[in-house]
């Protein structure tokens, strides 16, 4: 069992989380309060931009499902005539400086999340500096920026933040990183706008969420078919992704008969790994489609997810984003003119 195994199996299961992950997790906390009160007394500084800015993110280490929550955002917003661009760190990649992604990006520079991103047809900068590379999106027409998994980058200042949970796993022990999954205390949710709950059943004041996905693509692009045609098949099942018993279970539970093979998070794969000495199909998430698409053979399909989310919701946020577009617009408009 991996280091990451162990730590996971601690904060989610009855596993036992090593004793140095303790006192490790204390002085975490403390660095951790120490950088939020320094932006929030102006000694680190938040950048402004002139559109508004929608942050998505989670308190918790792994996957929460904040990329298709993201692309759902994105189209609600373009549904209401607005352009948004989403600006990331881009993990998994080693772009440093800011770059705004062409039609065909390399998913081990800019990472896996951008790239599938930006397959949905929206422009998207990654970059360490986000401020920098949001400016990007603003220069190139964007008229608001989404922030995919940004809550803790405080040197971006935001208008609207969005906390998505995992409403399977929720919050594990409750315990600061390493001792347990949170990156930030509880408390920090009091202070976001929305909280989405995806899976699970959703607390009261909690937007509800569910991942969809009926269709098998051919990670070559050479067509497509239904999932249910996988019924009462041996598959491998290959996720590289925070949370890959998310991906094992949905399968299984489309009655699919899968041999997990689970990697880490934005795992850079090459054909060894996915060379398991036999015919069998191969199924795998869409963001781990976009790193093996260059060497996919026949037989490997990625299954796509949508978000549904309550329209009422995405109709209150886009006309939010709206009013605060005007505000800007306005403050501009008055500064530019003085």
């Amino acid at each position: 069992m991996t280091l990451a195994d162990t730590l996971a199996a601690g904060w989610y299961g009855s596993g036992r989380v090593p004793w140095w992950c303790r006192p490790l997790a204390g002085l975490y906390g403390v660095l951790s309060a120490l950088r939020r009160g320094l932006y929030r007394h102006g000694v680190l500084r938040s950048e402004s931009l002139p559109v508004p800015v929608v942050v998505v993110g989670n308190l918790t280490a792994g996957g929460t499902g904040k990329t298709p929550l993201t692309i759902a955002l994105v189209e609600a917003l373009q549904s209401h005539g607005l352009r948004p661009g989403v600006v990331s760190r881009g993990h998994g990649g080693h772009t440093q400086e800011p770059v705004l992604l062409d039609e065909t990006p390399d998913p081990a520079q800019v990472g896996d999340e951008p790239c599938l991103i930006r397959a949905s047809g929206v422009p998207v900068a990654v970059g360490r500096d986000r401020p920098a590379a949001a400016r990007l999106l603003i220069d190139a027409g964007c008229n608001v920026v989404v922030a995919d998994d940004g809550l803790q980058h405080y040197r971006l200042a935001r208008d609207i933040e969005i906390c998505v949970i995992d409403g399977a796993r929720r919050f594990g022990n409750r315990r600061l990183l390493p001792w347990g999954p949170l990156r930030e205390p509880l408390s920090r949710l009091r202070a976001v706008d929305f909280c989405v709950c995806n899976g699970g059943d959703a607390h009261a004041g909690e937007i509800p969420m569910r991942l969809e996905g009926e269709l098998a693509r051919a990670v070559d692009g050479s067509g497509q078919q239904a999932l249910t045609a996988f019924r009462d098949t041996h598959v491998h099942a290959l996720a590289g992704i925070g949370n890959p018993g998310r991906f094992f279970d949905s399968l299984r539970t489309r009655g699919i008969r899968i041999i997990e093979h689970p990697f880490p998070d934005h795992h850079a794969f090459t054909p060894d790994d996915l060379d398991f000495g036999d015919n069998l199909p191969l199924l795998m998430t869409a963001k781990d489609a976009v790193k093996c698409r260059r060497f996919a053979r026949p037989g490997w399909w990625n299954v796509p997810v949508s978000a549904v989310l309550p329209a009422s919701f995405l109709d209150v946020l886009c006309q939010r984003v709206e009013g605060m577009l005007q505000q800007k617009s306005q403050r501009t408009g008055a500064s530019r003119v003085s």
